[in-house]
């Protein structure tokens, strides 16, 4: 049995909440609209709050746990955040009448763990500074990049599910979900060779590290040939990248819910650290690699927080690319002539609007309303993407209030 009779009483209490909520029809336009923007197609901008500073957010003990049981409070951790984000930051989130647990996939490490040392500035936030200590400094240390050997544990998983049943019978479905992969080859790398080697090396050992991504790209494969035989894949995704995922492109034809293919599902890839690199050397090193990844896959999303305004027209030769990312640091007037009516124009506002010593929500407007400008010029589908959010300075309203202003710009858009 998962937890105490009291704990189970908290939680499907909260499940019950969560369950009226995903009851409301409004689930069914808002999937909708996902599904026009991800058609290119949109019937107005969509809204997203991802990557939340929940440690800053706790007001009335909305999020305070009662469970004791880790187990449980892994589960009441995330009803309560599912509660708190509809009640105060809804944006265009979707609530559906089921929990998805991931299933005990094992193996599919590259044979290296991270060395680091951190810097703690709020000993309550899981945001760190890092230090990568160099593991890859000569050839032979590429011997270290091992292809992975995957393997699923059957039992913990059967274990997982039936805890999971037992606590929300008849209220919420559980659904137990494979591995929905992705290419960040990059941010491996960087993880274990340090940003500063890997951008010097870039330029001045570039055939060691043309060796490095050749054997990162082989062992990703490895790892979705083996998902894929294995079925061990996951599928109907209903987010990718803090983004709505809904299709009605995907799945491809002739899907089987016990094996999903790469083409059944979207996949996201990218190269942060080449914020500072060249178009020529971004697709050399990044692009040329990746092709083999997204080439599988039924749908794309390109980038995260590397600026991509210059680089569109290397990203047109990436297959199933669907929506670019356009993070803070872009010009937004270039994005939006490059990227046109071919992609989603997939806007990161600056998370430091809500972080800084005062809160100016009409600055957030301003930003705002000028992207939406810039994209109806060149007819760009667009959506917010509001992620990365290290702070709000302990002032949760600054968020919820930020949601309110999106949503209300957006609303006026459509007009």
């Amino acid at each position: 049995m998962a937890g105490n009779k009291k704990e189970r009483e908290v939680l499907r209490g909260l499940a019950r909440q969560v369950a009226e909520i995903a009851a409301l029809p409004v689930h069914e336009e808002t999937i909708s609209a996902h599904k026009a923007l991800n058609a290119l197609k949109p019937v107005r901008p969509m809204v997203m709050i991802d990557q939340v500073c929940w440690h800053e957010m706790n007001v009335g003990d909305e999020l305070t746990l009662r469970c004791e049981d880790s187990f449980c409070r892994g589960l009441e951790t995330r009803l309560r955040r599912t509660l708190y984000q509809w009640k105060h930051m809804r944006g265009d989130m979707v609530i559906e009448p089921f929990l998805d647990l991931g299933k005990a996939i094992r193996g599919t490490d590259f044979g290296l763990r991270v060395v680091e040392q951190t810097a703690v500035t709020d000993p309550t936030s899981d945001v760190l500074g890092h230090h990568y200590v160099d593991q890859l400094r000569a050839e032979a240390d590429l011997e270290k990049i091992r292809m992975p050997q995957v393997w699923h544990d059957e039992k913990a998983t059967a274990e997982t599910e039936a805890r999971a049943r037992e606590l929300f019978d008849g209220i919420l479905t559980v659904r137990m979900q494979g591995a929905c992969p992705v290419f960040a080859p990059w941010d491996r790398i960087v993880c274990w060779h340090g940003a500063e080697e890997t951008i010097m090396d870039l330029a001045f050992r570039p055939d060691f590290m043309h060796r490095v991504i050749a054997r990162v790209t082989e062992a990703s494969l490895s790892m979705l040939d083996q998902l894929e035989a294995q079925g061990l894949l996951g599928h109907s995704q209903g987010t990718i990248h803090c983004t709505g995922a809904y299709s009605d492109e995907l799945p491809a034809p002739g899907f089987d819910p016990d094996r999903p293919r790469p083409k059944d599902l979207w996949t996201y890839a990218m190269a942060q650290i080449f914020s500072t690199v060249s178009p020529a050397m971004h697709y050399e090193f990044e692009i040329a690699y990746a092709t083999r990844w997204t080439e599988r896959f039924g749908l794309c999303y390109y980038g995260c927080c590397e600026p991509l305004d210059d680089k569109i027209d290397m990203i047109r030769r990436l297959p199933r690319v669907r929506k670019i990312s356009m993070s803070p640091w872009v010009s937004v007037e270039k994005g939006a002539e490059r990227i046109g009516r071919d992609y989603v124009f997939s806007r990161k506002p600056n998370p430091a609007f809500l972080a800084g010593p005062t809160w100016e929500p009409g600055r957030v407007e301003r930003d705002l309303r000028d992207t939406l400008a810039a994209c109806a010029r060149h007819g760009c589908p667009v959506e917010f993407i509001l992620k990365d959010i290290s702070t709000v300075c302990y002032q949760p309203r600054r968020l919820w209030e930020w949601a309110e202003i999106a949503r209300r710009v957006v609303g006026q858009s459509r007009r």
